[in-house]
């Protein structure tokens, strides 16, 4: 059993970066499908797909993007909010984080989000995680 789903993600996807794989699977939930949909969007990943046939709850496989000189565009993943001590952000208060080269992503009541679309749409919630 799992107690910090999103944690699990980002180490695997950690793990998998740091010996260079083309892709990593990850059990499937609503958040996580969110997140993979936002570090594809931010460039982070190269492509996401949720297979819904290997378990009962799926699986995410993400196929990370490395540069030309090899280097991953993902530097570092830091989870922040977690089960024992949750955060919580205002619309005032969404970090920027690595200098604005960093995303923050949020839980809102309007979905996962990045930190900028959040503060843009003027809402807050749960700082889930950083990604640079």
């Amino acid at each position: 059993m799992i107690t910090d789903p999103i944690a699990d993600m980002l180490t695997r996807i950690r793990n998998a970066v740091m010996v260079r794989h083309d892709s990593v699977s990850i059990p499937a939930s609503k958040t996580k499908r969110d997140l993979a949909k936002l570090l594809k969007e931010e460039g982070f990943v190269e492509d996401y797909e949720v297979r819904e046939d290997s378990s009962p709850q799926g699986v995410i496989k993400l196929y990370l993007n490395y540069r030309e000189d090899g280097a991953s565009a993902i530097a570092g993943l830091k989870r922040v909010s977690r089960p024992g001590l949750r955060v919580y952000v205002g619309k005032g208060e969404i970090p920027r984080y690595y200098g604005g080269l960093g995303v923050a992503m949020l839980s809102t009541p309007k979905g996962v989000m990045t930190g900028k679309q959040a503060w843009r749409q003027g809402v807050g919630g749960e700082l889930l995680c950083y990604v640079w």
